[in-house]
Formats: C-alpha cells, structure tokens, sequence
C-alpha cells in the first residue's frame, strides 16, 4: 500500500494548504514584531505546522475539543479561526479573538471549540482533562486534544492529570509537541528519558511516539487513538517529535543549537514534505503548489492590513473582565 492510500486529493490539498497559511502568517507576525508592531511575548510555530494540521484534519471540531500551550498560533489557524482576527490579537486591538487584551498567548475562540492557549506552563493540561471529563459524563462522543510542549511533561500537573484521565476513562489525547528544546534547554539534559511515549506505561494508557515532521503519520496516528477515545473513552500519550525553526520567542536568539542541525531539519520540512509525496503521486503540479503559497502570503498581509486598520481598545476596557 501506498503513503497516500485512503486520502481524497482535496483533503491533502487543505492540510498543505492549512500548513502554508500558518508558516506564512508567522513570518508576517515576526516581520510586524520587528517593527515594533507587535509587543509582549511571540513565539512562533514554523517547522512545527504538520503537528497540529495533521492533529486538527483528523477531528470532528463540531464536538471535538482543542487545548494548547503558549505557542498557539499555528493551533488558533488549523482549528478554523480567521487569520485577522489572530492578528488584530497580536496587535492588541479590540478587533482581537480576546480584545486585544490577551495577545499572543490566549488565543481562543469557544465556536470553534479552540478553548486557548495558556501562558502557564502546563496550566492548560487540568482544564483539557476537565473538559474531557464533560465529554464523558455526558456521552458526547468527543475527545478533546491537549498540546503542550517537551517541557511541561515535567509538571506535576500532568502527571495528576494523567492518572485522573486514566482512572475516569477520559476522552483525553496528550500531545507532546517534542521539539527537542524546553526554552533553550535540551530534553537531555533535564529528563531521564528522551522518549516520552514510555511515560504512558505508569498511567495504563496507549504510548505512541511519532514523526511530526510528516503531517500524514501525524493524522493517521492521532486517527487511531481518537477512535479508541471515542469507542472506550481512553486516554492516550503521543510524544511527537518535531522541531521549531525560530527561537523559542521573539527575543531568543537560539545559540544554543549548530546551524548544522537546524539545517538538517529544514531538509525536514513538513510542508515540503507533503509537497514531495503529493508530486510523486501526481496529485500536484508546481504551479498548483506555487498558487497554493501565493494565496496564503495574500492571507497573511490581509490579516496584518486589517489589524493595523482596527482601532485600539477603548480606555474604559481597561477595567472590564477583571475581578473587583
């Protein structure tokens, strides 16, 4: 059998699509950052795309949930939020997904059942585990996914978490997005193990590692635990590997890695790997994929034109949504 068996064109081409909107609306969101148009905290997504793309093509969003961590951009796109919209949240403008108050940290939008970033590490995995805990106690058949990165896993919040998740039989799949450094620190250096998915074993759940640099093996491994959430209500632990190809924010220079390795997982690249097995399997010509790209640098410069247009928050918002 083929890579791509069992895939309609279409849905290839969005996640391709969906992955090429996100890296270029990151790049537009550092050249704004750069500019001094953007202030506060910004981490950006690029290389890490396939992970949620993948994650998000393989859920059903009208009773699927979607928690994650503070490098949430990419998640705010895959699960359908309007690019200017994010963008205006960046700019701290009232237009924002949070009226501006929350910047790039809380994006969240509960239509869409993007239930936020957080900007604690580890904060979102106990309320992704109460939201599951909803899906179970009223038999919605959702599950709900909750991302966080290689350095939360050492939080003790995840570990009370994960032993609830598995005793409450709750439709709950905990994703690493493992991209090798915890700020600038190496996994190797602060963990006993480097491959998460064993940590599973300790809480009688499913542990699975996998490439998230191929968003397919991404769809198809969280297909399958999704479908045994849905069927038994179990938990499950996937340590993706995947790797970020900026800093771990706007303001890290990330010397802590060789050019050499950052340039070998450039030849990674999740987008130009889909583009590869969509050419090979004469699903895509050059061109196609070059409109694809001219579409999402069209998206992205709308979205920073319609925030920079959008009016700043008024005065008086200063002492809304607070408590007294």
């Amino acid at each position: 059998m083929g890579k791509l068996d069992g895939y309609k064109k279409d849905q290839l081409l969005a996640m391709l699509r969906d992955m090429l909107i996100i890296r270029r609306f990151e790049e537009k969101a550092a050249q704004a950052y750069g500019l001094k148009k953007i202030g506060g905290f910004c981490h950006l997504y690029n290389g890490q795309e396939g992970v949620v793309v993948g994650a998000v093509a393989a859920l059903d969003m009208k009773k699927d949930y979607l928690l994650t961590a503070y490098r949430d951009h990419g998640h705010a796109i895959a699960t359908g939020m309007d690019p200017k919209v994010i963008m205006a949240e960046l700019f701290g403008k009232e237009a924002g997904c949070s009226r501006g108050k929350g910047g790039s940290m809380h994006m969240f939008d509960v239509e869409k059942h993007m239930l936020g970033g957080n900007g604690i590490v580890g904060g979102q995995i106990p309320v992704a585990t109460g939201v599951a805990f909803m899906q179970m106690y009223k038999k919605t058949g959702g599950v709900t996914l909750c991302f966080f990165g290689d350095g939360a896993i050492h939080q003790g919040a995840f570990h009370e978490s994960a032993n609830l998740a598995s005793i409450w039989n709750l439709p709950v799949i905990y994703i690493v997005e493992n991209n090798h450094f915890g700020m600038g620190t190496a996994v190797k250096r602060v963990s006993a193990v480097e491959d998460f998915d064993v940590k599973a074993k300790g809480y009688n759940m499913t542990g699975t590692t996998v490439n998230g640099m191929d968003v397919i093996e991404v769809h198809k491994a969280i297909k399958k635990v999704a479908d045994t959430a849905r069927k038994d209500g179990r938990p499950a632990l996937l340590d993706i590997k995947t790797y970020r190809y900026k800093g771990h924010s706007m303001s890290d220079p990330a010397k802590y890695r060789t050019k050499e390795e950052l340039e070998e997982f450039k030849q990674q690249d999740p987008i130009l790997m889909l583009k590869k097995d969509l050419l090979d399997a004469e699903m895509i010509t050059e061109k196609k994929f070059e409109e694809l790209d001219k579409e999402a640098k069209a998206i992205a410069k709308q979205a920073e034109e319609f925030a920079e247009e959008s009016p700043e928050p008024p005065l008086e918002s200063r002492f809304e949504d607070i408590y007294a």
